[in-house]
């Protein structure tokens, strides 16, 4: 399974800011794009109008919090006729939740704070509903310099190779819900491009130390992963 082109179209086109969630919305698209497309289940729901997706929902628990991309039944009066398409509404029950964040700069503080996000994540998630899929996706920077839109010149990454593996192996750290417990990510992904953010064309970065394939962190078993669960879980 290809890495979303259209995100890498997005960000090239439209660039990087830490302040903006258009490059989250982006990559949420694509993946809801992806496991509609790959989820064999998810895809018939959808395109009965008996399942849609959403960007930037707040799942009410003990607190709120605002997850990237949710994918769940619509209220009953608001299902949709059959489109054959994945359509964007409002869920009622939230089947599948996936949080996306970034380490674009200063990878080792960055990544630190992302880890601690994700673990609230899930955490928050299976608060909610224990039956709610958990997912989780870190983008990763692998360009030797970035220009930040919050800083007069771009930051150099020295030892990027270096700095891949620390966040990737950061990543691998964070719970991964076991069939003997409630609390975990159901699905993690590490997502590596090479962009520095100065007007050039973004690529993903998928040699090592990027996950390669058979990696449970590799996009593609992220996607699997996230099919059987919701198949699991909301047969």
């Amino acid at each position: 399974m290809a890495l979303p082109a259209s995100f890498i179209e997005h960000v090239t086109h439209e660039g990087y800011h830490p302040r903006s969630n258009a490059h989250s919305n982006a990559l949420a698209v694509a993946i809801a794009t992806d496991l509609f497309k790959h989820c064999d289940e998810l895809r018939a729901r959808g395109e009965a109008g008996n399942v849609v997706y959403d960007l930037n929902f707040n799942i009410q628990a003990r607190t709120s919090w605002n997850v990237d991309l949710v994918i769940g039944e619509p209220p009953p009066h608001e299902t949709s006729a059959a489109t054959g398409e994945f359509s964007r509404g409002h869920p009622s029950t939230i089947q599948i939740a996936i949080e996306l964040k970034a380490v674009m700069t200063e990878h080792r503080k960055a990544v630190r704070n992302r880890v601690r996000d994700l673990e609230a994540h899930h955490q928050h998630v299976h608060q909610y509903n224990p039956r709610t899929v958990a997912g989780g996706v870190l983008l990763i920077n692998a360009s030797e310099r970035f220009q930040s839109p919050l800083r007069r010149s771009p930051t150099e990454h020295r030892s990027v190779d270096a700095l891949l593996l620390h966040c990737v192996q950061e990543l691998r750290g964070v719970d991964v819900r076991a069939q003997t417990t409630l609390q975990g990510l159901d699905a993690a992904c590490a997502m590596v491009i090479d962009f520095s953010n100065t007007g050039d064309t973004a690529r993903y970065f998928t040699g090592s130390p990027a996950p390669l394939i058979g990696d449970p962190l590799h996009y593609d078993a992220f996607i699997q992963r996230i099919c059987g669960a919701y198949e699991q879980l909301w047969s």
